[in-house]
């Protein structure tokens, strides 16, 4: 489940990023209101934490603008106090108004009760904004409705079995599978082949969803054994 974060203070937005990754979402940021308009309009997020001032076009128009496509919840989240700055904000769509300093937990239990009345609202609980139909590790998002994989927010296209095998290993952190027990798991014991389409799978995987092949973040090989998903 994503989150943009738009905040031009690099200090703040990390803040903001590293709980919400606590708490398991993933987090994107925008420094400038034109950027975080452009990324808010053209992705898919659960949620939108919005700061008033910003380079470029500020939080004010920005949310305005949002609203005439999209109905994604937005927390405003602004040194800016008066009560004519929160009523102008919620005004403009805005779903909720938080004042700096703020509390992280406080900030992270409003991202939650957000993002649930929104999920109930639309009837989308159980599918595509749903924690329990997406799986998340790290930047690597796999989303079980739709067979899609998220790596650091960009999409990856996968055949079908690399798609079986990379959410059977995510499924199963932590524990080592040998060749043949992944080829009859997702290929079938009747399947033509051998297990050396496995490694073949597994090489292509990689490929895909690793930042780096020297220093592999996900799928492991364990000599001798098999494959292991580092949970």
């Amino acid at each position: 489940m994503r989150v943009l974060v738009i905040e031009d203070d690099k200090s703040i937005a990390e803040l903001e990023r590293d709980y919400l990754e606590i708490n398991g979402y993933e987090c994107h940021i925008a420094s400038d209101g034109e950027t975080g308009l452009t990324m808010a309009l053209n992705n898919e997020y659960a949620l939108i934490i919005l700061d008033i001032m910003l380079p470029g076009i500020d939080g004010f128009e920005l949310c305005a603008k949002f609203r005439e496509q999209r109905d994604t919840p937005v927390i405003i989240l602004s040194a800016k106090k008066e009560d004519i700055d929160k009523v102008r904000g919620l005004g403009l769509g805005a779903d909720d108004y938080m004042i700096k300093p703020f509390s992280p937990n406080e900030l992270m239990a409003r991202v939650k009760s957000h993002i649930a009345r929104y999920d109930r609202l639309t009837g989308s609980g159980g599918s595509k904004a749903g924690q329990n139909r997406t799986l998340k590790v790290r930047g690597l998002e796999i989303d079980k409705d739709s067979r899609r994989v998220f790596v650091n927010g960009e999409e990856k296209i996968m055949p079908a079995k690399e798609y079986d095998l990379l959410l059977f290993l995510a499924e199963n952190p932590n524990r080592v599978f040998s060749k043949e027990h992944i080829f009859d798991r997702i290929w079938g014991m009747d399947a033509i082949g051998d297990v050396s389409t496995v490694t073949v799978h597994i090489r292509r995987l990689r490929e895909k969803i690793e930042l780096d092949m020297d220093n592999l973040q996900y799928i492991e090989t364990v000599w001798g054994v098999g494959y292991r998903f580092k949970g």
